[in-house]
């Protein structure tokens, strides 16, 4: 992995450790919502949930637009699969290593018996 995609995994992930941006990020992908209307889910200030969008979109998990005095927020479902895909590398990875664990302890019996 490149050094630009370990500082965007590292973005994602701490994006994502708050569960109030993970709520707006699964209410963004269904379909695009204003950050006013986002507010109003949350018992915080629309100044919060702004700073939320703002980490999410930094992120690159969600884009932001204007409509006249609105800003528009939409989920990138493309990047939380890119996101999702490195999970799975690193838990191929994780499974890879406790298999070769298994085999140098299945050799050590083996060679005890």
């Amino acid at each position: 992995m490149l050094r630009s995609d370990e500082d965007r995994a590292d973005a994602w992930f701490q994006a994502l450790s708050d569960r109030t941006r993970r709520d707006i990020l699964r209410r963004v992908l269904t379909h695009e919502e204003s950050v006013s209307s986002l507010a109003r889910n949350y018992s915080m200030s629309l100044t919060a949930v702004q700073k939320h969008v703002l980490v999410l979109e930094r992120a690159g998990l969600i884009s932001r637009r204007r409509r006249g005095r609105e800003s528009l927020a939409r989920g990138d479902a493309g990047i939380l699969r890119t996101a999702s895909e490195l999970l799975t590398e690193l838990e191929s990875g994780r499974r890879e290593h406790i298999a070769r664990i298994d085999e140098l302890l299945d050799e050590e019996h083996d060679q005890k018996e």
